[in-house]
């Protein structure tokens, strides 16, 4: 960065002389209104003293003028109108610094979103709204003060919230650069539901064979803290300075001393059902979740032990590893970095009744088809149909169930990955059974990734697989457990019957149901779909709102394992960069309280959605943490004695503005 040679001391007594220099954006602006008559309306108002047209103001020749203007000592204050603020204010506020003006005596009218853009074929009313924002942004830029940004140190440390693929990745990443990283996973294992498939499409590599190396990676890696069987119960602090409460559940097997041996799971008389394969399989009430667990260590499912006391003799247990009286254990520790990788649910299909999914034995969800494929699953990888264990001869799977449905209360969004799993079921059980009959009913396939086209071509050219366009309207069951589908083949407009002996519905990815106890946690917001939101789509697609919080794989959105990969490697490469530079720049966006005028009633405190506000008992007053307040202004509209200023947006600059944009 350019050192500024002469800085320009601005204390906001000085008599502003404003700078407005109007951006053709090539003709998003230029090509709607009339760039040169905006900078001539802009040289007729109070204080302004430099008009300037160009085509891009953000190239390098752009931003040499704008500097150039404020190291000559012809202006002040800046005022931009071009694009939105969220696109360039940091590269605008960067040249103000670099030519010895304070960077927050800039401010920026956007003209292309708010004026050009929408008003596309109305020249006449782009003209005159982006005047409107041009006197908004002068009027504003009259009253601005200089601000200072404030430093604060960063712990070299990360909390990584879910260890699954992407989780596992992140922290590997992190700890090969030295960081320590604490990896929590609330189940017994790290692995995620990666640990759950067989194949991967669209290479059909093993899953387990990719996994399991990165499992073990991930338990030898010195600087990285696996927290299995945990949950983070308590965030407080800030970037740089996060301190977290982390509990740890009882696992009432002692994890130090149990060798692993399953001596308990032989003797242990009691059998339930197994989560990892989703019902069609049981496990003990003692158990490990997968062959491959890392830790492999066991645990007791305390819901379902009935206490006989067996797994603790000595003569089975000879570590005496078994503890029924375990209790949580909280750990407290201090981070600079957060990453959310906590992953995602399958859609419960039971909410769609006419697809029969928990009434009809033989209608599966693609998660439950998995674990049937697979060779570690409960049928070594012979997939039959649950009602009599038989391998099916025909087979439909359902695309969309649960995604892009804006009928039956379903989620809107594509899963991204329906088409292409069902696509890599139907392949393996043709490969497995070539005489048997695939149907695929889907209403458009979306085959977005690398080699992902061609995979699917493939299944229907080389593999027989037939594909129907249409919805299933009907779903019946005959005598023989057998599904009577009844649709509707779009392509040839005509209704059809298929009777096939096994229907797997493609179930689409939600959001964690704990997403909203991680939101309120760590404040950071969730989008209309209920994932984590990302600061920017496009510029900003691993940051959160809330600095030092960074999001990756499935948490962010649907995705699969090459997209979830990368992003967990963005976030663990924001998160280096971020801890490496041993400190972090807090903007001065935070309100600010008037001590005399604040009257005690803390109403200010049970709104802030950030947290940021605490109370001086001795006082009687609020106090507010600039490095966790983000500026967004509620306690400011809430104070009933206006006892609170929000820098950059106080009061008398928004009056301001409202005054300027009231007067013709």
């Amino acid at each position: 960065m350019t050192e500024a040679k002469n800085e320009i001391k601005i204390t906001g007594r000085e008599v502003p002389r404003i700078g407005v220099y109007v951006c053709h954006c090539g003709i998003n602006i230029g090509g709607v209104v009339s760039v040169p008559d905006l900078v001539e309306y802009a040289k007729t108002l109070p204080n302004v003293v430099v008009g300037r047209e160009y085509k891009f103001f953000c190239s390098d020749n752009g931003q040499e003028i704008i500097k150039k203007d404020i190291e000559d000592g012809l202006i002040n204050r800046v005022v931009v109108a071009a694009c939105s603020p969220r696109m360039h204010e940091p590269t605008f506020r960067l040249v103000c610094k670099e030519a010895g003006l304070n960077q927050f005596l800039f401010e920026q009218a956007n003209i292309r979103e708010h004026a050009t853009w929408v008003n596309m074929r109305d020249h006449e009313g782009a003209y005159e709204i982006a005047k409107d924002h041009i006197k908004m942004a002068v009027a504003k830029a009259r009253k601005l003060l200089p601000l200072e940004v404030q430093k604060v140190n960063v712990e070299p440390s990360c909390l990584i919230i879910g260890a699954g693929i992407a989780g596992m990745n992140a922290a590997l990443d992190l700890g090969a650069e030295g960081y320590q990283v604490h990896l929590v996973e609330r189940t017994p294992t790290i692995g995620g539901h990666m640990a759950q498939l067989d194949k991967t499409f669209p290479t059909m590599d093993c899953s387990a064979c990719i996994l399991t190396p990165r499992m073990v990676d991930v338990a030898r890696e010195k600087n990285i803290e696996i927290h299995s069987y945990s949950e983070v119960v308590d965030v407080s602090g800030y970037v740089g300075n996060f301190n977290v409460t982390i509990m740890h559940k009882p696992h009432y097997v002692n994890q130090e001393t149990c060798t692993g041996c399953g001596a308990c799971v032989d003797i242990c008389p009691v059998t339930c059902g197994n989560e990892f394969d989703l019902g069609l399989a049981t496990r003990k009430a003692i158990y490990i979740p997968f062959p491959q667990a890392v830790p492999g260590k066991y645990t007791i499912d305390m819901n379902k032990c009935i206490q006989c006391g067996l797994c603790a003799r000595t003569d089975i247990c000879e570590p005496g590893a078994i503890n029924y009286d375990d209790k949580p254990e909280y750990v407290k520790v201090k981070v600079g970095t957060i990453i959310i990788a906590t992953g995602w649910d399958l859609y419960d299909a039971t909410e769609l009744k006419q697809y029969g999914f928990g009434r009809y034995p033989n209608v599966i969800n693609g998660l439950q088809m998995e674990r049937l494929l697979s060779s570690t699953g409960p049928l070594e990888g012979k997939p039959a149909r649950p009602s009599d264990l038989k391998a099916p001869h025909s087979i439909a799977f359902l695309q969309c169930v649960g995604s892009r449905n804006f009928r039956d209360g379903g989620n809107q969004y594509c899963s991204r990955v329906c088409c292409m799993y069902a696509t890599k079921q139907a392949r393996q059980y043709k490969e497995k059974h070539p005489e048997a009959e695939i149907y695929i009913f889907y209403m458009d396939i979306r085959a977005f990734g690398k080699g992902y086209e061609e995979f699917y071509e493939s299944a229907a050219r080389e593999y027989g697989i037939t594909y129907v366009r249409g919805r299933i309207a009907e779903i019946t069951e005959d005598e023989n457990h057998d599904i009577i589908i009844r649709a509707e083949d779009t392509l040839l407009q005509t209704p059809i019957e298929v009777k096939v002996e096994m229907f797997v519905l493609s179930t689409g990815l939600e959001a964690k149901e704990d997403a909203d106890k991680i939101s309120s946690l760590l404040s950071v917001q969730r989008s209309s779909d209920g994932f984590f939101m990302e600061a920017h789509p496009k510029l900003k697609p691993v940051d959160t709102l809330t600095n030092g919080i960074f999001v990756a794989g499935v948490a962010q959105g649907p995705k699969d394992i090459p997209d979830t990969v990368s992003q967990a490697k963005g976030a663990a490469s924001s998160a280096a960069t971020l801890m490496a530079k041993g400190e972090v720049e807090i903007e001065p966006y935070y309100s600010v309280v008037i001590e005399h005028q604040c009257s005690g009633c803390r109403s200010c405190q049970s709104l802030c959605p950030f947290g940021a506000i605490d109370f001086d008992e001795f006082k009687n007053i609020a106090v507010v943490n600039p490095v966790l307040c983000k500026g967004c202004g509620t306690c400011v509209s809430a104070c009933p004695s206006q006892a609170l200023v929000q820098n950059h947006f106080a009061n008398f600059q928004l009056n301001e503005i409202i005054n300027w944009a009231l007067k013709q």
